[in-house]
């Protein structure tokens, strides 16, 4: 019996790129087995074979970075700039997460108490399982990979279906930097095969990244087991202009962290509370800015919005749109103000300005090239409207008030508060969420928290 195929298609093209045959439940428990088998080993290796390992991975990604770079673009049509500017920045957060590894995993020296030696360790939790996401596909799948393997673990990757070929190349690098047979693979399997895979036995914990129907089904095929899983799902991300901002350099980031990747940003901005008395020079300012945007092949240097790297999610957009205008919100940039290639599955940027807060456009995570703007009259009003969602991944106030931005920080329902930035992650802080965004934090030493098991050392020596 023949297997299954992956098809890949390039989203500018519309044409199949690449073609994988999809692993087996029988294939994918041979690699959980190979996991473990390489585990057993490395849980006890010193702290510096692990950094050497992954120094020496990043130095064989850095060689292979044009042709990596290339393929992302292939995979999910974000230009080819913006993917080198993911490899630096991938191999930026490995770089830090190797750095703290051994500081962070070391073992935690209790008070003396006469008659003991009491200490915690910090113990490798078996095989971790990373199913990546699309939309930054080294830099999510970075997140679990380099902290689960300096913490002694082993490593499955299954990536997602548009872009397997970023799994391959962090499995490849590992390899030619001397990983030890089966410590890190890669997977491509249907949702039977990844609901087998989380029940097997030997998978010690889950990392998802994605919609938050993908979460709830991790959750339920892993419900039978008591192992953790970390879920950064769906987000709605608030941004707060005050009227004592630095107003052009705020609304720069505004439109860079709206249309940036084509708005597939797990913390792309997606709405936008403007103080009412800089409101209408705001939407203008945005409005001429967004303009600029040229859409084209994403090989191209000159092109800066490449195509969305799902045909569906235009229908869903569209729609958005029309309900926030139908509700009473105005247009101030449309769709077809831009000029389309005739192929590729583009969707122009819209701007709503006076979008209502209950429209879809103001509620549900888009994922696109499309934002709506409200005015606020103060900043009770403000939280008020930042906090009416079911998401809370980050948010990022605009200010020149510190103490003004503090305080609304604190009230703000979110996992990231930013003054005057937005779409970024700093890997010396945890990346987490509340509400529908999900559970758990990667990056940071609490990234390395969710990848160990606790074991407490309680020894007398005296009695």
């Amino acid at each position: 019996m023949s297997k299954k195929e992956l098809k890949v298609i390039n989203p500018y093209t519309e044409k199949e790129v690449y073609s994988f045959p999809m692993d087996t439940i029988e294939d994918a428990y041979q690699k959980i087995e190979n996991a473990y088998k390489a585990f057993q080993e490395w849980r006890f290796t010193s702290m510096n074979t692990r950094k050497e390992l992954c120094l020496k991975f990043m130095k064989e990604f850095e060689k292979n970075r044009d042709n990596i770079a290339h393929e992302i673009t292939e995979q999910m049509g974000k230009p080819l700039q913006q993917s080198q500017n993911e490899i630096n920045t991938m191999l930026d957060r490995a770089q830090y997460m190797i750095s703290i590894a051994e500081q962070t995993l070391a073992d935690e020296y209790l008070p003396e108490k006469p008659g003991f030696v009491r200490y915690i360790r910090h113990e490798p939790i078996g095989v971790v399982l990373d199913i990546a996401a699309w939309n930054y596909p080294l830099l999510i799948a970075v997140n679990v990979i380099v902290p689960a393997i300096m913490a002694g673990n082993a490593v499955i990757v299954k990536h997602a279906r548009l872009t397997p070929l970023c799994g391959k190349a962090f499995v490849e690098a590992f390899e030619k930097a001397g990983a030890p047979k089966g410590l890190i693979q890669d997977i491509i399997a249907d949702h039977q095969v990844i609901d087998a895979v989380i029940k097997h036995p030997k998978i010690g914990f889950v990392s998802f990244t994605g919609s938050v129907r993908g979460g709830h089904e991790v959750v339920q095929s892993a419900s039978t087991r008591f192992i953790n899983q970390g879920l950064e799902l769906g987000g709605k991300d608030p941004a707060y202009v005050c009227a004592d901002a630095d107003f052009d350099y705020a609304v720069a980031n505004c439109v860079d962290g709206a249309f940036y990747n084509a708005g597939q940003s797990c913390c792309a901005v997606e709405r936008i509370y403007v103080e009412k008395p800089i409101y209408n020079q705001f939407v203008e300012a945005f409005v001429e800015l967004t303009r600029q945007y040229k859409l084209g092949d994403p090989m191209q240097k000159e092109t800066t919005l490449g195509p969305l790297a799902v045909s569906s999610a235009r229908q869903f957009l569209k729609k958005q749109v029309e309900e926030a205008v139908a509700q009473g919100g105005k247009l101030v940039v449309s769709p077809d103000e831009f000029e389309v290639p005739d192929q590729g599955w583009f969707f122009a940027p819209a701007v709503v300005a006076d979008a209502p807060q209950k429209s879809s456009l103001m509620q549900e995570e888009s994922f696109g090239t499309v934002i709506g703007i409200l005015p606020v009259h103060n900043d009770e009003e403000a939280i008020e409207y930042m906090n009416d969602s079911p998401y809370g991944l980050t948010a990022s106030i605009w200010t020149s008030d510190f103490e003004r931005a503090k305080r609304i920080g604190e009230r703000v329902e979110t996992g990231t508060f930013y003054m005057n930035r937005c779409d970024y992650l700093d890997p010396a802080l945890p990346w987490t969420g509340v509400k529908d965004t999900g559970r758990g934090a990667s990056l940071s030493h609490y990234g390395y928290y969710q990848l160990t098991q606790l074991k407490s050392m309680h020894l007398r020596i005296k009695w």
